[in-house]
């Protein structure tokens, strides 16, 4: 017997099912789900996505991969899969970043919702069906969190499931999402109702980060639905931004500004929490250069903001140690 949570939203499988099913079923040659794929040099590697697409095509499902300019083998790959796929929509633009490129295809793709898919990443087998059948279930739903296979560059691979989002309020979704991390969203293995990502497009000022302030607009406006079907294979990599520190300080401003714009009222008072969590977040990197005084000052910062947050059990002891010169 399916069970009721404090919501009044009827729990079957682990999902939420929404009270009210707003939007209709989709109708014949409608658009229901727009695959998107931004690339920037990774033609080496588009094939085995555009492959994990093309095995699953449908009547109700499009593809449109935007190319941000990329100066490799890129153009011909895409045009060589366009002869053998017709249906394939091909974007081109200067390059401009992911951000550029994800926005690009939202407003060209016509689906009801959008599955943004990373070049050197991969849909897995049955992956469209399923959301086809949880849209089915569920037509109300905002954004629809599957599993993931996270494959690492020796080979490993782990299953990893998507955390469950209970029925909540926007301030308490944004401090499980933001301050707690007790809600993982990621591309490839999520769907986003394409409205939504209209509101609230990319910030393309970013240079990494920016899916944080939409993945937060869309877990705040919308039901959420989330099944524990795998949905994407994600190759693991080094992140080459994670490691440019110039103008640190100023993008983690710019990013807490970017997550904030796109919040309802009741959110706001968590920006200076979340604010103290980025200069954390500096300070740890800081601490890990051995830039001892660096690390000082954006620990001081977080402070500043929140003192709960600075003094939480590991952020305490990293700043302990740095003072006692270990």
């Amino acid at each position: 017997m399916p069970a009721t949570n404090p919501s009044g939203r009827i729990e079957e499988d682990g999902l939420l099912q929404p009270e009210q099913e707003a939007n209709p079923p989709t109708q014949a040659g409608e658009t229901l789900i727009s695959v998107i794929i931004p690339t920037y040099n990774y033609a080496h590697l588009l094939p085995r996505a555009l492959a994990s697409v093309f095995v699953q095509m449908a009547a109700d499902v499009e593809l449109i991969v935007v190319d941000d300019g990329s100066t490799d083998a890129t153009p011909e790959v895409l045009a060589s899969h366009a002869a053998r796929y017709p249906q394939l929509q091909i974007l081109a633009q200067l390059n401009a970043g992911a951000a550029a490129a994800r926005n690009h295809g939202i407003r060209a793709a016509r689906g009801r919702y959008a599955l943004l898919l990373d070049a050197d990443d991969e849909l897995l087998p049955g992956a469209l069906a399923c959301l086809r059948t949880l849209l089915a279930k569920h037509p109300a739903a905002g954004m629809l969190l599957g599993a993931q296979v996270s494959v690492y560059p020796d080979g490993r691979q782990r299953l990893r499931l998507p955390k469950p989002v209970p029925p909540a309020s926007a301030r308490e979704l944004a401090t499980r999402y933001l301050l707690e991390k007790r809600v993982s969203i990621s591309h490839g293995c999520s769907l986003f109702r394409r409205d939504l990502l209209l509101q609230r497009p990319y910030p393309e000022n970013l240079r990494g980060g920016e899916d944080v302030a939409v993945f937060a607009h869309l877990l705040v406006s919308a039901p959420v639905v989330v099944t524990c079907e795998p949905l994407a294979r994600i190759h693991k990599h080094p992140d080459s931004l994670r490691h440019q520190r110039d103008d640190e300080e100023e993008r983690a401003r710019a990013m807490v500004s970017e997550v904030f714009a796109g919040l309802p009222p009741e959110c706001q008072s968590l920006r200076r929490r979340y604010q103290a969590q980025r200069y954390l977040s500096l300070f740890r990197t800081a601490l890990l250069a051995g830039e001892r005084s660096t690390a000082r000052h954006y620990y001081r910062d977080a402070f500043r903001l929140s003192p709960w947050q600075a003094l939480r059990g590991r952020h305490l002891r990293k700043a302990l140690r740095l003072l006692a010169g270990l």
